[in-house]
């Protein structure tokens, strides 16, 4: 059975930017779910299983980070693995995103390149 991937940015541009990196990147997908943001997110993952998450960090109504720490507190989906896909490169930010089980991220703009690097070994 193929994988699943949730995609959660607010920019729906960047959504489909995001999925087609996947796909340039040479990555197996069967299913690729979208999500406007975190709360968004959260609903789609009631009732679907997916293999990663690339979520952006800056969204309105739930963001990145609160995501992170409302995916920590379900056992359901927490130990799926989250890639943060962003402008802030400011290490704060991240260090804290990784420190709500945050598995890695890519700097946008970003490259189908960068993408198979961080999300091969996490796959």
């Amino acid at each position: 059975m193929g994988k699943k991937v949730l995609i959660i940015d607010d920019s729906n541009t960047m959504r489909k930017i995001v999925t087609r990196s996947l796909r340039q990147a040479g990555l197996d997908f069967d299913t690729i779910l979208e999500a406007g943001d975190g709360q968004a997110a959260l609903d789609v993952l009631a009732g679907e299983t997916v293999d990663i998450i690339l979520s952006d960090i800056n969204m309105p109504n739930m963001d990145g980070i609160e995501f992170l720490r409302q995916k920590q507190a379900d056992a359901k989906i927490k130990d799926i693995p989250v890639v943060m896909i962003t402008t802030e490169a400011g290490a704060d930010i991240l260090d804290e995103a990784k420190s709500l089980g945050a598995a890695g991220s890519i700097k946008k703009p970003f490259t189908p390149d960068q993408i198979q690097e961080t999300l091969g070994s996490l796959l």
